[in-house]
């Protein structure tokens, strides 16, 4: 048996790799209300950054205007699900792990109905045991707030805990 108890893992980027679906949303999405980036600028420079952040960078400053960007933008994403690829080792590895009993867990910035859209797509919706956004914490990453949640939800100290996490913020 092993001593890992749980297994948290970033979505975008290191569980999907949704680079190239998030970038052709958002870009379709800004091209509507006349803000016009590139596939090659948004996954250098924004790819991981909370979205309100993201969106203030490219001069939305309205918290209403990035509401409805941020809806148009789920709504917009599916028609990019092809470009999706799934982490395949890792997330096979994960399901071992979860059938000998380790929780797994994904922690992303990310939106929840992004998320749970792409893992419908990828037809692993459900194989979790929890989900965490940073709409669920005070504080997101880069803060440990939802890492900590999840150890805290599970009763795993962070010795028993394997992260997950590809992006610097």
């Amino acid at each position: 048996m092993s001593n890992i108890k749980l297994i948290l893992l970033d979505f975008d980027g290191t569980l999907a790799d949704t680079r190239l679906a998030n970038g052709m949303a958002y870009i379709q999405a800004l091209s509507e209300v006349g803000i016009n980036i590139s596939i090659e600028e948004y996954t250098a420079k924004y790819f991981g950054m909370r979205c309100r952040e993201f969106l203030r960078d490219v001069g939305i400053e309205s918290d209403d205007e990035a509401r409805k960007l941020r809806r148009r933008k789920v709504e917009i994403y599916p028609n990019y699900f092809d470009s999706v690829r799934l982490n395949t080792p890792l997330w096979e590895w994960c399901q071992m792990m979860r059938s000998m009993g380790t929780k797994v867990w994904i922690v992303s910035t990310g939106h929840i109905d992004n998320i749970t859209n792409v893992m419908r797509y990828l037809n692993i919706y459900g194989d979790v045991d929890g989900i965490l956004t940073g709409d669920d914490v005070t504080r997101p990453k880069p803060y440990p707030d939802c890492f900590i949640k999840a150890m805290e939800i599970e009763n795993a100290t962070p010795a028993e805990t394997i992260i997950f996490e590809d992006s610097a913020y």
